[in-house]
């Protein structure tokens, strides 16, 4: 018998009034996403593998040559979820993995990606002059047709079975920066800064059309959204970014960055920011006076502290009334239980695990 995806529709609904609950402030208890590979009989692994790791299946369709079938294509990921085994708010999910920034490829940016390292750049193809730039949507660009693409696919393929994520767009300056150049961007920020926020708000306006267009098809399924993290929203929802803010200080961030947010933020029904790196901290208030902002995912980023060491910062988080997702250890939550609760967070667990050892995990943490 053909392996299926381990998840009924009963499950769905569970998931979608959960949720829905932790976005309304009203789930007393943490979201808990925990997932472990559990391979059945009769799955073809990559890499020669018996047993894969989830690394084996989150690399990115860019890996493929552009012209490949993208049923082929799809096969790859289907076998990841049928491996997958969902505890706790976990959910059957396939996110397009086409690099931080996307949108800079289809405006123009040269896209490579990287089999050594499974990561994926982007360089200034032609270069082009801030006063010169005037960013459109382009439906002919060969990426964004291969997002598009792989993205129907996977709505056709898993229907109402798996949730189809959004790419990764990316942040408008992040963007720019792949267009502009990065000295150029930070130069115009402090001697043009007019023509930065001309270009800054006309990327905005262009991001939105890529995630409407996206939005139309994944919403065929009828479940709901998911960006690249894992969480569930039955609306439109998104986590927003801006990397390039831990080189801005807050004067500069809440004239280039801040209208992007808020723009974005009234674009959808649920929103978070993506506050990567403890450069980004200075920043951290501006983000909590967004009203239709709701939540922060806080990434201390390589060489820091893990998330449940910056107990301060979650507090502010909470304390403000925002909603709070991070990546941590069964430890590291078990730590944010006893010193904050767990109310208002969202916990993605990173861990090789036994079925028992899941089990026990959300007792401790749901109780």
């Amino acid at each position: 018998m053909e392996p299926q995806i381990q998840f009924k529709d009963s499950d769905w609904l569970r998931i979608k009034n959960d949720w829905q609950s932790w976005w309304d402030g009203k789930l007393d208890r943490p979201m808990v996403v925990l997932e472990r590979l559990e391979p059945p009989k009769g799955i073809t692994f990559p890499k020669g593998k018996n047993i894969p790791t989830f690394s084996d299946f989150d690399d990115s369709p860019l890996q493929f040559p552009l012209d490949m079938n993208v049923e082929e294509v799809i096969d790859h990921y289907e076998n990841r979820l049928k491996c997958t085994r969902y505890y706790g708010d976990a959910f059957p999910k396939f996110w397009p993995n086409f690099g931080p920034g996307i949108v800079s490829g289809f405006l123009g940016a040269r896209v490579h990606y990287s089999h050594e390292e499974s990561t994926i750049w982007f360089d200034i193809g032609k270069k082009i002059a801030a006063n010169e730039f005037n960013p459109k949507f382009n439906p002919d660009n060969i990426y964004w047709k291969w997002v598009k693409e792989i993205t129907e696919s996977a709505v056709k393929r898993w229907g109402n079975s798996v949730q189809v994520g959004f790419t990764d767009l990316g942040g408008n300056l992040d963007i720019l920066s792949a267009l502009i150049d990065d000295q150029d961007l930070l130069t115009g920020m402090l001697l043009n800064p007019d023509e930065i926020t001309r270009i800054t708000g006309r990327l905005t306006d262009v991001w939105l059309q890529y995630y409407d267009a996206l939005y139309k098809i994944i919403q065929k399924q009828a479940l709901g959204t998911s960006p690249w993290a894992g969480i569930f929203s039955a609306g439109k929802c998104y986590i927003i970014q801006s990397d390039m803010a831990v080189m801005i200080d807050p004067l500069m961030y809440e004239q280039f960055v801040l209208p992007d947010l808020k723009k974005c933020c009234n674009h959808f029904d649920h929103a978070v920011y993506h506050l990567d790196g403890k450069e980004q901290i200075q920043h951290l208030d501006l983000l909590l006076s967004i009203p239709n902002l709701h939540g922060i995912q806080w990434i201390p980023g390589a060489g820091n502290p893990p998330p449940e060491e910056w107990m301060d910062l979650l507090g502010r988080i909470r304390d403000a009334g925002k909603l709070c997702q991070l990546y941590v250890t069964p430890e590291g939550a078990r730590k944010i239980k006893k010193e904050l609760g767990c109310k208002g967070f969202a916990f993605y667990i990173w861990t090789e695990t036994t079925h028992d050892e899941a089990q026990k995990l959300l007792d401790d943490l749901y109780s």
